[in-house]
């Protein structure tokens, strides 16, 4: 069996998390999310990977090599246009010999899913109830027959999605060769799935676990959900005087330094300072690099690696770009005061806590006041006192 990842979209949504990384390198857990789907499916026996690259694609292949540091074997092909999901696989096609799983790269999955689905004929479908149908590709099912698939519908006729994970055999390509250009110029494997459908062949299969990150606010409930089964694992050093309760990883050559309290699950990466006094709570992933400093309070955020947060900050439910610096003082803000839902970019988060996006390498003054909802671009330089809110271009200087 091999498995096909697609891995070669930016993921404009989750700008300007992507302004200088492919969506699917962004870090669940201090591990890129794609990482999870190849442990995964290696955890079924494959260990044949062929990954459709483009936008950052360096960043890929860098990182993951030819697969051979995590037990695997792993072929990079180049999608070079963005012309859609059907034109991403047919690029991989010269190196399949079999029946092979195609999965989309912005999600997690299970190992017990992954099985079931590679236990199915093909073709084969994964889907799941979800709470926001409208969002997606909705699927109808007679028994485990898909019967249709309505794209983005408002008003869907099921509460189940099309997961974005597939079993196909090579017969797939030559129903791929006979598409045409979608209304959005893009061969789209939707429309391969419709002359399955049509053929009454389309077999589906209900996941239990599906996490879509398809937004900056998916990465926290991706982030929670990994944790949840976090084992305690210290390769750094914890001076006298700090305060764990709740599992931790922390990397080698960090330290946490005294008065520091920290309530698991939390992930710390290498080479980190934390402390002295800080307040680090559940749920948060620390990158390589950073430093938090002085009564400086984490919450249920994510956070890349080299940024620093040195004394006297808070940052709740947000995600935090790379190379950052926040100025003494500086606050970000994650709740409205009517409590009602927070929009992100004109989107709706679903969430009723969430602070803001920051891009890489944004610079804070002292005192400044991020508001909810807030995304903030690579490369912003904000001076001291400011109040932040709403979208910020890239490169803008408030002052």
């Amino acid at each position: 069996m091999q498995c096909v990842i697609l891995a070669a979209g930016e993921g404009k949504r989750m700008r300007p998390l992507t302004a200088s990384r492919p969506k699917v390198m962004l870090p669940v857990a201090n591990r890129p999310m794609i990482e999870y789907l190849i442990i995964a499916a290696r955890e079924c026996g494959i260990t044949d990977f062929v990954l459709v690259v483009g936008y950052g694609e360096k960043e890929i292949r860098t990182h993951f090599g030819d697969g051979s540091s995590r037990g695997v074997s792993i072929h990079y092909v180049t999608q070079r246009q963005q012309l859609g999901t059907a034109d991403a696989v047919r690029a991989a096609e010269p190196l399949i010999r079999e029946r092979f799983l195609l999965m989309n790269g912005d999600m997690i999955l299970k190992g017990r899913d992954i099985e079931a689905i590679c236990a199915k004929g093909a073709p084969c479908m994964g889907i799941f109830p979800s709470s926001r149908p409208e969002q997606f590709g909705v699927v109808t099912v007679d028994g485990d027959r898909v019967t249709g698939l309505v794209e983005k519908s408002s008003k869907p006729p099921s509460n189940l999605i099309n997961a974005g994970v597939y079993l196909f055999d090579e017969d797939i390509f030559a129903v791929l060769s006979e598409l045409t250009l979608s209304e959005r110029g893009e061969y789209e494997l939707t429309d391969a799935l419709f002359k399955y459908i049509e053929d009454g062949r389309l077999i589906a299969h209900r996941l239990a676990f599906w996490l879509d990150i398809g937004a900056p606010w998916n990465l926290l409930d991706a982030n929670e959900a990994m944790m949840k089964d976090l084992s305690y694992a210290v390769l750094g050093e914890i001076e006298e005087g700090v305060f764990i309760s709740g599992p931790i990883s922390l990397g080698k050559g960090s330290v946490i330094k005294s008065g520091t309290y920290i309530e698991g699950p939390c992930t710390i990466g290498e080479d980190c300072r934390i402390g002295p006094h800080a307040y680090l709570r559940g749920s948060t992933a620390i990158g390589d690099g950073c430093h938090i400093g002085h009564s400086t309070e984490i919450k249920n955020s994510v956070i890349l690696p080299g940024t620093k947060i040195p004394h006297f900050n808070y940052i709740g439910d947000s995600v935090i770009g790379s190379g950052c610096n926040f100025g003494a003082g500086t606050k970000i803000a994650n709740l409205r005061h009517d409590h009602n839902i927070i929009k992100v970019g004109g989107y709706n988060s679903g969430r009723k806590k969430f602070g803001a996006v920051i891009g890489d390498n944004v610079q804070f003054g002292i005192n400044c006041s991020v508001n909810v909802g807030c995304v903030v671009g690579s490369g912003v330089k904000v001076a001291p006192h400011q109040h932040v809110s709403g979208t910020i271009a890239d490169n803008t200087t408030i002052q």
